[in-house]
């Protein structure tokens, strides 16, 4: 992916993030890489918005190559948007466990993310929106994608427990 033709976000805050979540659509370039395989690309994606958190974004399954993904068993469950299920990512070199998540039947304020699906940038080789590298938020439990005009300080840093 070709750093020059990134599209400069906004600066957003995290901070300035409601709670509980919102969630909007949007129309960002959004762009999966595993194993060397673009297995998920969409410009239809919901975005949620969580103070302290980066963007989390919920692809639908139409634009994902879903017959890489294996349900798993896990299961959590959010206060806002109710109990999320997860995927394994299987292709023919690699496996990343519990790496995408999605919510079956989320509560009503949340209901337009049914069905779609996200993923954990740390367990994906690339991810990009609108060109750029996306990092990973920090902590294991965190699937926030951190873009260059985001301002934190996140959740899931060190000292970011109790927050």
């Amino acid at each position: 992916m070709n750093q020059n033709n990134q599209f400069h976000l906004k600066p957003e805050s995290v901070w300035d993030y409601p709670r509980p979540p919102l969630v909007e659509p949007t129309d960002l370039h959004l762009l999966i890489y595993f194993d060397g395989i673009k297995l998920a690309e969409t410009r239809r994606a919901f975005r949620v918005l969580e103070t302290s958190h980066p963007p989390v974004y919920y692809f639908p399954p139409e634009d994902v190559l879903t017959e890489y993904l294996i349900p798993s068993t896990r299961r959590s469950f959010c206060e806002w948007k109710g109990q999320a299920a997860y995927y394994s990512i299987k292709t023919p070199g690699k496996i990343a466990s519990n790496a995408a998540w999605y919510y079956p039947n989320p509560t009503p304020p949340y209901s337009s993310i049914a069905r779609h699906i996200a993923f954990y940038p740390q367990w994906m080789d690339q991810c990009f929106v609108e060109g750029e590298l996306v990092k990973p938020q920090p902590g294991n439990f965190y699937g926030g994608w951190i873009t260059s005009n985001l301002i934190g300080p996140f959740k899931g840093e060190a000292g970011s427990e109790l927050w």
